[in-house]
Order: C-alpha cells, then structure tokens, then sequence
C-alpha cells in the first residue's frame, strides 16, 4: 500500500516566465561542454587528461583522489578543449568540443555495481547525508531516497524527462537495491502518472516547495540518525543508471527548461549536460535592462555568464532582471504592487495572486539575526532551524548535532533565505557548517 506525506510549511513562489505544460521541447546544437568539480561536494578532482587529447562518451575526465574509482566523464566524445584552474591550481572546470564521432565508453571489466556506478560518473550525481556530499563508497546506506519531481519556482516536470523509461527505471531500482540494507523509496507527486516499479517503496507527496527535496521526503519518511547514512537523488539519475545496468553505457542527453521573466517565450530544450550556455538561451529578451542568468532555479541556482555552461543538476536556466539598473522611488521600501513579498507589510500580499517579476537585487542591508520564527513557517523539518543556523556559526558541534544537522542540505534553507530579515546566506553557512563537522569528524 502506497504511503502519503503530507508537507504543510513551505512557500511556491509564483514568478513569470514558466514553460506551458505540455510543451513540446527543441534540439540545441551543442558547440562545448564543461565539467565543474565544483559541483560535486565531498569530490577532489585529479585531472586524467590533457587539452587536446580525444575522448569519448563516458570516458573519465577526472577522478578523486581519495577513492580513484568515481569519476567525472565527458558526456560526449569529442576533443578536450582546455582545464582550467584558478587560485593554488585548483580545478575550475575540464571543457570538450564534440567531434561527432561517436565513440562510447562501456564497462564491462567488472560485475560489481558499485564499481561500474562509480567508474560512469554516476555515482557523483547521488547526494549522501549527513554532509550532502558525494556518497562515500565505505559507507551502506540504511535508505535510499528518489525524488520524482522538482517542486522548485519554475522547475521542468521529472515525470515528462522519463516518460518511457519504465524499464531504465526499473533496473536502477534492482542496481540499487543491491547497495543498501533497507529500501529504496520513490516519492511521486500527488497525481503524477509514473511507473514505480514493486521492488520500490512509493511514496505520494502533497504540499508546496521544498517537498520535492529528497532530503525533506526522507525526514518526513525515516530520518537519518547519527552514525547512519542515507542517499538521495533524482529520477532522472536513476533512469541513467538502469540504462547503464540494461546497456553498458547511459546516456547524458537532457531536457532544459528556459525560464524566467526575461525570457521572451519560455520553452524545453534537448541539449547535453554540461553544455554553454549560449548553445540554450539564444536571445532571451529584446529589453535593454541588465540580466541574471541562473543555471538552476532562484534559489539555489548558481549564476553564470553567457559564455558560462550548465550547471548540475543540469535541467533549468533561469533569466531574471539583475536591478543594478532601476532607479525607484523609496528602493526596497516601495509599497508597489509589483513588489514581491510574503511580508504582510507588503500590497503585493494582501490583495490578488499574480505571477512576479522579481529582480536579483537583495531588497534590504545585511543586519545582525533576528530571532523572529519566520523560518519556522517554510522549513517542514522537525528541526529549530534558527538555533541550528547559531550553532553553526559558533561552531558548537555538541549542538549542531542535538539540533538536526546530520538531516539537512543547504538547499532545504533556500527558502529561509529568501524570507529571512536580517539577509544573510543561509546556504552559504550551511555548507561551512558541513564542511567543518566532516573535517572534525572524520
């Protein structure tokens, strides 16, 4: 019997700029691809080829140097373009220029799963908790969790990314299954039409945003305790690896969605992971005001710049004014209906339910914490996020642990962010706070 959730705190966002449901999606022609190490926590890249050098699809790029099997792998074949560093050598991003040839990486030298899932550059795109790193192969995980939709402001639909992939779907259940000593869980949303295969627990959510986090599904479901671990990923990357288990080689193809205010007709697009930017947003908008361009969504995406490339988890481009440019009456304290806002000080509040065009600017200066329990009110954990964002900054690791930090990511405080008076970067702290537990204690 399928289980249901139900997640009451959180917030949708209502912003312009959404691709209509059923949209149909375009090819993009892809001129470079680029890896960043930098999205991939927990993950210390050693560089394995050259510029120059030819690859092919799903041939590694770079490995980490502390368990040399998982590996980052060009999605395409193709020629390495350049690696580039940045401050003490570290690694910025590996690029690759297609040659169209076609060339495709199977392994098949072993039979064990963790191996080949490591050695595909699969296994990078799972998230282990506690840390929200990498997931470390010394480690069996006590439950595993799959998202099935992204519940993100503007995010594409999971369920339309795997339709007839029920078999992929199927196998990578099975694959991992092998990996863990519990079960492997499915969160669907209310509705939604996808194929879960039986050797899966399905789990059916209701709520608004962040309940497509699988991070918050899993606390909702059987949360992590102190000493054990848990994996999250997505549906997407569990269809690529049940066509890894199925074929011997996956495939890194993927549909964007092309968002935002700025974009003058929002739509799908069939590109490659990692590919420029340029290659997906063509012209966005004829407006001369100044722009944003997110790979990701507003709030946890990462800016890029039109010769930037698309960023893990490689589904969604974001396109918002950037506001360096407007000159308004009052600024930050404007009461214009056009002012997006959950504060009920605000017009934009109290009266109607439109889409916004919110712009990237921060609304307000950085102040000292205000102890308000406003992140009470979109954080559904069973956690005091306030007192936890304190001890984190004050380094207290008796209390980090008391107050939940072995449950949560940073993208599960985007939206205390957005809310949060005093403007600090909630996200930011969180992953300093991860970081530091994992040095201190491993």
């Amino acid at each position: 019997m399928n289980k249901t959730i139900t997640l009451k705190r959180g917030l949708d966002l209502r912003l312009q700029g959404e691709v209509a449901p059923g949209s149909a999606s375009k090819p993009a022609k892809t001129e470079r691809i680029a890896i960043v190490p930098d999205d991939f926590p927990g993950f210390t890249p050693k560089i394995v080829v050259k510029p120059g050098q030819a690859v092919a699809e799903g041939e590694s790029l770079m490995h980490d140097k502390v368990h040399t099997d998982i590996c980052l792998v060009s999605p395409i074949s193709g020629i390495v373009d350049e690696v580039v560093r940045g401050e003490r050598r570290k690694v910025l991003r590996v690029t690759v220029k297609p040659d169209n040839s076609g060339r495709k990486v199977a392994d098949k030298s072993t039979d064990d799963t963790k191996t080949i899932l490591m050695r595909s550059g699969l296994w990078a795109m799972m998230r282990q908790r506690p840390y929200d790193i990498v997931p470390s192969p010394d480690h069996t995980p006590v439950n595993i969790f799959v998202t099935a939709f992204d519940s993100a402001p503007l995010a594409p639909d999971l369920a339309a990314a795997v339709a007839g992939r029920s078999r992929e779907i199927e196998a990578g259940v099975k694959a991992l299954s092998t990996l863990t000593s519990g079960k492997v869980y499915i969160t669907t949303r209310d509705g939604e039409n996808i194929d879960v295969p039986s050797q899966a627990q399905h789990i059916t959510a209701t709520g608004p945003h962040p309940s497509g986090n699988a991070g918050i599904q899993a606390a909702a479901i059987a949360p992590v305790n102190k000493g054990e671990t848990i994996w999250t990923l997505d549906i997407v990357t569990l269809a690529r690896i049940g066509a890894l288990m199925l074929n011997g080689s996956t495939y890194w193809s993927t549909t964007v969605a092309l968002t935002g205010s700025e974009v003058t007709s929002p739509r799908l697009v069939d590109t490659v992971i990692g590919t420029d930017i340029l290659d997906i947003i063509g012209n966005i908008s004829d407006s001369p005001s100044h722009k944003r361009i997110i790979s990701g969504n507003v709030l946890t995406g990462v800016t890029v710049s039109t010769d930037g490339y698309l960023r893990y988890p490689y589904r969604q481009i974001t396109v918002i004014p950037e506001g360096d440019d407007v000159d308004e009456f009052m600024g930050w304290a404007s009461l214009s209906s056009k002012k997006m806002s959950e504060s009920r000080s605000f017009p934009s509040k109290i009266f109607g339910r439109k889409n916004f065009a919110p712009d990237a600017r921060l609304q307000g200066g950085r102040r000292a914490m205000i102890m308000s329990g406003v992140y009470d009110k979109v954080m559904p954990m069973d956690i005091l996020p306030e007192y936890l964002i304190k001890a984190i900054l004050a380094r207290d690791i008796d209390k980090m642990e008391a107050l939940g930090i072995y449950e949560v990511a940073p993208e599960d405080f985007a939206l205390c962010e957005y809310v949060d008076p005093s403007k600090l970067e909630l996200q930011k702290i969180v992953r300093e706070g991860l970081d530091y537990l994992r040095k201190e204690l491993e």
